[in-house]
């Protein structure tokens, strides 16, 4: 198994904000509040569009070999082209299956538009089969391949109407889902420094997806039930020797089968 699941966390592209606006000189927090109402006045919704989101964490679980990790790309001071660069960079060296948890409705689409941005090369994630015929019926941009699974767009047979929330299917499962962050703090918390407790949630929200993407391997008999413990086995004796308080956390609301 050479696999990661992954998860993005972002804040109002402010300098996007102050250019498009004519806002510059402005405090962010006052673009980012006049971006969030043109967008509700226009449409209804305070959640704004996909390429005005910057990318402040990403973080993955990886699982190769016999290791299975969980880390936050770059370090907790390290700017947006870098660690975008280190995710795309992690496609190329590893062409790993990626899993996420509504990647290909968000966070995909954000990371495509930052690494245009940025200028950021990713030749084997853009690959559809012009250089390797392995690409061609099963690469990372297809919405039915299976090189990127989206577990809430798989799950809800591709229907709206069938889309559950990460934090409500884990809670089903038996996972610890949320614990106490959510996404819609994520810029308050930035505002006010909190670079580290916004990547702990991000990396927790990488292993209920982690979680939930080994039950669905189960449910689709690509893992049978010792095949299921044992992996489960694996994530949790690797969480147990972190020693970090939010994997803690996240372990003491996971009982034991």
């Amino acid at each position: 198994m050479n696999c990661f699941s992954f998860d993005i966390e972002t804040v109002p592209d402010v300098e996007f904000g102050k250019l498009a606006l004519g806002m510059e000189g402005i405090e962010d927090e006052k673009v980012a509040n006049a971006m969030t109402f043109l967008h509700q006045q226009a449409t209804g919704s305070d959640f704004l569009p996909l390429h005005k989101h910057r990318v402040v964490a990403i973080s993955v679980a990886l699982r190769q070999g016999n290791s299975f990790r969980v880390w936050s790309l770059g370090d907790e001071d390290a700017d947006e082209a870098e660690i975008v660069r280190r995710f795309f960079d992690g496609i190329d060296r590893y062409t790993p299956d990626l899993v996420s948890w509504n990647g290909g409705g968000f966070d995909l689409p954000v990371l495509h538009y930052r690494a245009l941005r940025h200028g950021i090369q990713a030749p084997r994630y853009w690959e559809t089969g012009e250089h390797d015929r392995d690409f061609k019926w099963n690469n990372y941009l297809s919405r039915f391949h299976w090189r990127h699974m989206d577990l809430m767009d798989i799950l809800s047979n591709y229907n709206p109407r069938g889309r559950a929330k990460l934090d409500e299917i884990a809670t089903l499962l038996g996972f610890p889902g949320k614990l106490g962050m959510s996404g819609d703090r994520v810029w308050d918390k930035y505002q006010a420094g909190g670079i580290k407790e916004i990547r702990d949630y991000c990396e927790t929200d990488v292993l209920n997806t982690w979680l939930v993407y080994l039950r669905f391997e189960h449910m689709r008999g690509n893992l049978d039930d010792a095949d299921l413990e044992r992996e489960m086995t694996l994530v949790r004796s690797t969480l147990e020797g972190m020693g970090e308080a939010h994997i803690d956390e996240f372990l003491a609301a996971w009982p034991a089968a």
